[in-house]
């Protein structure tokens, strides 16, 4: 049984026959019919459980949600065991191979289909690209990377995702409960059915795969029809991923990141600094990085960078240089794997493009 939007202090638990005075008369109904659900959930009363009861009140005292319309819908969310299966990073560092991930972000269906979609919507790419300094071949790429262009959104019920992240997976459960809290207020506010929304299995909803914090930050109505509908609207798609790439410090015109070769050992204390860019260009030299693009650049000295590796069991590591714009696209997905894939899917479209 699905229910309907929650509104503060106006809804109330139909199965319970709990009626809201001067409502009775009109029989109004908060509940719709039940959606098919996914095969491998079970129920699991997450209503009964004290942390879950714990965000309950907390919810009902920061949000004015009501405890009872809150505990009505954890009765029906689904814990799925299979999303923890697939959230969780492999043990095995074989298992992580750089060529293999490539493989499958960076082939013909989404080359050809992120040319195709930049035909469809190219005026909407060249005022993102022109409004939020984000390259147009960078949007397409991530809706590829993402969705294949919205052909793959995700088929777990978003509040099944979030329950069992927020609950049951204790390594990320600060950042699920944020998002399962975000997603009852984005719920609510765009009047969306709580049991009827799909999306992956980390919770992530649309074209873009935006979680439901993103899309209350950084979602925009781009196509100026009143309302922000990132599972239909490419064009909301493309400027809302141009908002966030821009609201986390895209820098307008600037390279993202440059091929690079290590010698020595000292090298890898930059590598101990993960990701986010804290050494200077300058630095690198003395360091055992080279990078003869990087230096054809001509980028400030005091250009901050970091060095990226992409392994592959088997085979030679690849080393990266990456600045600025990289970090950011990993604020998307915080993998280098990823941010590369999308790096190198949308110079490919660009390529097949012919711009």
């Amino acid at each position: 049984m699905n229910l309907v939007p929650l509104r503060a202090g106006l809804l109330i638990v139909a199965l319970l026959m709990a009626v809201v005075p001067g409502l009775a008369a009109a029989k109004k109904k908060y509940y719709k019919a039940p959606v098919a659900e996914p095969a491998g959930g079970s129920l699991v009363q997450y209503q009964n459980r004290a942390d879950v009861q714990v965000f309950i009140t907390d919810m009902a005292q920061k949000h004015g949600f009501v405890e009872s319309e809150l505990k009505f819908m954890f009765s029906r969310a689904r814990y799925y065991p299979g999303i923890i299966t697939l959230i969780t990073p492999p043990t095995n560092p074989r298992v992580r191979s750089w060529q293999a991930y490539r493989a499958r972000f960076i082939d013909p269906v989404r080359v050809d289909g992120g040319v195709a979609l930049w035909k469809r919507h190219a005026e909407a790419l060249a005022r993102a690209e022109k409004e939020y300094g984000v390259p147009a071949e960078i949007i397409v790429a991530i809706m590829g990377v993402e969705t294949v262009y919205g052909r793959n959104t995700g088929g777990f019920r978003v509040i099944d995702a979030l329950s069992t992240l927020a609950f049951d997976y204790p390594k990320r459960s600060d950042f699920f409960r944020s998002e399962l809290e975000n997603y009852l207020l984005f719920a609510r506010d765009e009047n969306i059915d709580i049991f009827a929304l799909k999306g992956s299995y980390a919770g992530a909803i649309g074209i873009p795969q935006f979680m439901p914090s993103s899309w209350r930050k950084w979602a925009v109505d781009f196509d100026g029809d009143g309302k922000i509908d990132l599972r239909n609207s490419f064009v909301d798609a493309i400027g809302s991923v141009a908002n966030f790439l821009k609201g986390h410090g895209w820098v307008a015109g600037a390279p993202i990141a440059f091929p690079a070769r290590v010698e020595g050992e000292a090298w890898r204390e930059l590598l101990d600094r993960d990701i986010l860019p804290s050494a200077k260009v300058a630095e690198l030299p003395k360091l055992g990085v080279a990078s003869e693009t990087l230096t054809r650049q001509g980028l400030p000295e005091d250009t901050l960078c970091a060095l990226i590796d992409l392994a592959t069991p088997d085979a030679p590591t690849e080393y990266w240089v990456g600045l600025q714009n990289f970090y950011v696209i990993t604020r998307y997905n915080r993998s280098s794997f990823y941010a590369m894939s999308v790096m190198e899917l949308a110079k490919a479209v660009k390529t097949a493009r012919g711009t």
